[in-house]
């Protein structure tokens, strides 16, 4: 049984899975859909290929926390890896599941919690979790569980919102300044405006902190569009984004290996 929170949270990305409500082509679970889903994301996102490595983990485990649609589990499915999903939601295992058969690749994908990962310890070559943990009630506990089920000498690579971001001040000056509550912090706007309820923010130095047991940690910031949005689905041009100090990036990556 889901605590109330943990339940809001399962309800909200039921109703709309990530890049699901972007996506304009086919009906939803049809190639088409699937492939604007794709398109949009690596065209808006288009360093995650570089950043992430899909294609560097031929022939290893890969566990995805937190699969949605299964957008990136697809990469790595099509890089040789030997895939595992799992989701809060039945609508993203199921997608993930059907998106996979779509391409005639092969998936272990599971309804489950992050907090509780259902996996043998020391498993997984790469543990990879993408704008997930933040959104579950106990994060630290899901950060627990990631490192658990990575093997010893394996991989972690889990991506958080940045407190300390250009995208936190937009929502601090929009939700708090202009409205006449300039002494909310930012953190308390992003939990109750931003996506499911209790939406949570790191700096670097609380992110490195949540992987005990991970050496080699290495925590990158990354300028986004999100940080140059005008609205829902309207952004100033990319190339803005190499005039922003990286250090205001929205997304925060944690990147390291299991002792």
């Amino acid at each position: 049984m889901l605590n109330p929170l943990k339940q809001q949270v399962k309800q909200f990305w039921e109703a709309a899975p990530c890049g699901a409500l972007d996506a304009n082509a086919g009906e939803e679970g049809s190639l088409e859909f699937f492939e604007e889903v794709e398109r949009q994301r690596y065209t808006g996102d288009a360093f995650m290929h570089e950043v992430v490595g899909f294609d560097q983990w031929a022939g290893k485990k890969v566990l995805e926390v937190g699969c949605g649609l299964g957008t990136d589990l697809l990469q790595f499915a099509r890089g040789g890896a030997e895939v595992y999903g799992i989701d809060l939601t039945e609508k993203g295992a199921g997608l993930t599941r059907k998106r996979l058969e779509l391409y005639g690749l092969q998936g272990r994908i599971s309804v489950g919690d992050s907090e509780r990962l259902p996996f043998d310890s020391d498993y997984f070559d790469l543990v990879y979790s993408w704008g997930v943990i933040h959104h579950t009630p106990n994060t630290e506990a899901a950060a627990r569980e990631i490192v658990r089920v990575c093997k010893p000498g394996g991989r972690i690579m889990v991506m958080l919102y940045h407190r300390r971001s250009l995208l936190a001040l937009q929502a601090w000056l929009y939700y708090g300044l202009l409205r006449g509550k300039p002494f909310l912090r930012p953190s308390a706007i992003i939990a109750e405006r931003l996506e499911s309820p209790g939406t949570k923010v790191y700096s670097t130095s609380e992110a490195r902190d949540l992987f005990d047991g991970v050496k080699n940690i290495r925590v990158q910031t990354i300028v986004t569009r999100y940080d140059l949005r005008l609205g829902r689905r309207s952004f100033l041009p990319s190339w803005l984004r190499y005039l922003i100090p990286p250090q205001l990036g929205w997304f925060l990556v944690v990147n390291g290996v299991k002792g």
